[in-house]
């Protein structure tokens, strides 16, 4: 989720406007001038688009030198509703980012799932691996200085597996704040907050079914 406000101007015509565009084509167009500028320089970035069937036209403005990037757009997928809904969430912690991104750097990568605990009670919020080196446990205190918010109105455990985590440390290493909630079938979302140079700030939200090869016996 991009903010209005990051943008100096920003202006849609009607109530939504909906396509699809290769990812790597438009990542390639936003570092046509590189991935790091100048000192003292800096990329603008102007983005058009005219309606259904036309292209994304982007304007890149770096030291008087502009390029023009079209790229074509495709129908939108259907989304997966995970059916996710605020009013539903039964256990929310929000965190401080370095205290999971630490989490993945000291837990056994080796393990095919992640197994998240979070309870009224101890152990509060726990995350557990289990790897070719064995069981491995992190635990979170509901007074730890990394927690800053703790909701929890049962206990839970979930197993989610962590090849489909991964691809979310992406945003996980740039945000400052993570929302980690759970409705009452396990679903979990994980909502990260990233702050840009300027101050302003964006989301990225992420949501996994837990894994349902495992028995409650196993838990």
């Amino acid at each position: 989720f991009l903010q209005a406000e990051i943008f100096q101007e920003f202006a849609v015509q009607g109530e939504s406007v909906t396509f699809r565009i290769n990812l790597s084509v438009l990542l390639d167009c936003l570092t046509i001038f590189g991935t790091s500028s100048l000192p003292g320089t800096s990329t603008a970035l102007r983005m058009c688009y005219h309606g259904y069937g036309h292209p994304l036209v982007l304007f890149l403005e770096e030291g008087g030198v502009v390029t023009v990037c079209k790229i074509n757009t495709q129908e939108p997928d259907e989304l997966l509703d995970f059916d996710f809904c605020s009013t539903k969430v039964v256990n929310k912690i929000i965190l401080q980012s370095e205290g999971l991104r630490e989490a993945f750097a000291e837990l056994d990568m080796t393990s095919e799932v992640l197994q998240i605990t979070m309870s009224p009670e101890k152990p509060y919020f726990r995350l557990s691996t289990f790897g070719n080196a064995g069981s491995a446990h992190l635990d979170y205190p509901r007074d730890s200085d990394l927690m800053e918010a703790f909701h929890c109105s049962q206990t839970q455990t979930n197993r989610y597996k962590i090849s489909l985590l991964k691809p979310s440390t992406k945003a996980l290493a740039l945000s400052c704040k993570v929302s980690i909630r759970t409705d009452a079938q396990g679903f979990l979302s994980l909502q990260y907050m990233i702050r840009n140079e300027d101050g302003q700030i964006c989301f990225v939200e992420y949501y996994c079914c837990p894994d349902e090869d495992i028995s409650e016996a196993e838990v």
